[in-house]
């Protein structure tokens, strides 16, 4: 049986950073199907680390990831994930999810699981004087709904095969795979499953 479970992740003091929650919080109005856990992580890194190694099938974070697009822009990509054991001890604190899996990756004995990221292009990033930036962008409030939706689609999907990688629905917001952390360079589109 598939064990799915989705993350939202980010900090909800810092603008477009709280995208992760605010989706989470958006499927409490329309929750998805049975299977797949819905969790709100917010800054808990050591907490997601955790309970990746729970023998979750797929994982799914939501997430404000900066991929050079428009504000708002929806992607779908699957991060490289690191080695069984890295060589020295990741850092426990904060949410930066490549972090965060590593420390899963050194804290457990098993391989982790599958984990898909569906990431939002964040807009203007908070000032560096400011401690507290509340709400979001715009462009980022409107694509809430749409990651929300984007969920309906990918959850069922994933449930019923965990190794497919289904496409989002808007053209401009589904086409060929790309690695995270890189940049797509095709024109006309992001390079985002």
């Amino acid at each position: 049986m598939t064990r799915l479970l989705v993350a939202g992740v980010g900090n909800i003091f810092l603008g477009d950073d709280a995208f992760g929650p605010e989706v989470i919080r958006a499927l409490e109005q329309r929750p998805l199907p049975p299977g797949a856990l819905v969790r709100d992580f917010g800054i808990r890194g050591m907490d997601l680390a955790y309970t990746l190694l729970d023998g979750w099938s797929v994982v799914l974070l939501v997430d404000a990831a900066v991929r050079g697009e428009r504000p708002g822009t929806l992607s779908l990509v699957e991060p490289e994930l690191p080695g069984r054991r890295p060589a020295a001890p990741p850092e426990a604190h904060g949410m930066d999810p490549a972090k965060v899996l590593a420390l899963a990756a050194h804290l457990g004995e098993e391989p982790l699981p599958r984990v898909l990221v569906l990431a939002c292009e964040p807009g203007e990033p908070p000032r560096g004087d400011e401690d507290i930036a509340p709400g979001l962008s715009s462009p980022v409030r409107d694509a809430v709904a749409r990651a929300a939706a984007a969920l309906h689609t990918l959850v069922p999907a994933l449930l019923a095969d965990p190794l497919v990688t289904p496409a989002l629905d808007r053209p401009e917001e589904s086409a060929a795979p790309a690695a995270a952390g890189r940049p797509p360079t095709a024109a006309g589109g992001a390079e985002d499953r």
